[in-house]
């Protein structure tokens, strides 16, 4: 049978932050049901992880939503080091992921992943679209510092910041207006919008990304450096933030953020959180 753990990411508590449950050692499963495990437990991410063929190889992370598997995301980067760290892997570690190796390091039950990927900036999609997307007015969408934008170091999210705590607070995905985006933008995977409210170096923020069956995100790892790149690049310099995410759930989270520059382009995105661990299991499907 096949070993399962169950984790909350990016908090200290159980029951808060994002859920992610890590397969440790997915050789025994089937192609075809990767896919459906993840169905399965409905978390917005699951991973698989296949040891190294090769003694010294970094072992390599596939990481499935309910309904597709991505190249990179943030919080089962985080969770599954942690696993694996307590599984004992070296805490100086480098994983395999879609979009080349990530170097994570883990310190107790705290992780903190570094990524060189260049940040991608796509299209602009119109303030009217996404402002239907959240459920809110055009005016409820703020434009002083940046209009909605697709960016990504890995994985696109439409990055937005609102007009107002209120707006943020009431925005609620429409999904219709999704699909209605995505056909016309054609963003990466799919329309995914992460809304934020900034007050200097403090990020609220909430993730939508119903065409992934993830209609609002607890913790989403790789919007939040998605985020922190693109202001870094927009300012210049280097960013730190801390965002806070999973508040209007009812699932607190906190994920630090920060990027370096050079010549006042990203260079290197970190992401940082802690971790904490749930329950464990076996699939009985060997």
């Amino acid at each position: 049978m096949t070993a399962f753990h169950i984790v909350d990411v990016f908090t200290g508590a159980a029951f808060a932050g994002n859920p992610l449950a890590v397969i440790s050692d997915a050789r025994g499963l089937e192609e075809a049901r990767l896919q459906k495990i993840a169905r399965e437990f409905n978390f917005s991410e699951t991973t698989f992880v296949y040891p190294p063929e090769i003694a010294g190889d970094p072992p390599r992370v596939r990481i499935f939503t309910p309904m597709t598997e991505v190249p990179f995301a943030g919080h089962p980067t985080i969770g599954t080091a942690v696993v694996l760290a307590a599984l004992g892997h070296d805490p100086e570690m480098v994983l395999q992921l879609g979009v080349g190796p990530i170097p994570v390091t883990v310190n107790g039950r705290r992780a903190e992943f570094a990524t060189e990927v260049p940040l991608n900036v796509g299209v602009s999609p119109e303030v009217a679209d996404v402002a239907a997307c959240l459920g809110l007015k055009a005016e409820d969408i703020a434009t002083g510092r940046h209009g909605p934008v697709a960016a990504g170091v890995g994985l696109d999210f439409v990055l937005v910041e609102l007009a107002s705590d209120a707006a943020l607070a009431a925005a609620a995905p429409q999904t219709k207006a999704f699909v209605e985006a995505q056909a016309r933008y054609q963003i990466s995977l799919d329309f995914a919008v992460l809304a934020y409210r900034r007050t200097g170096s403090k990020i609220r923020a909430r993730m939508f990304a119903p065409l992934d069956g993830v209609p609002e995100d607890p913790a989403t790892g790789s919007a939040a450096a998605a985020l922190t790149a693109y202001l870094a690049g927009l300012e210049g310099r280097d960013v730190a933030l801390t965002i806070d995410q999973g508040i209007e759930m009812g699932r607190p989270s906190r994920i630090e953020t920060a990027c370096r520059t050079e010549g006042g382009a990203p260079v290197e995105t970190r992401v940082a959180g802690e971790v904490t661990f749930v329950a464990e299991g076996r699939l009985p499907l060997d």
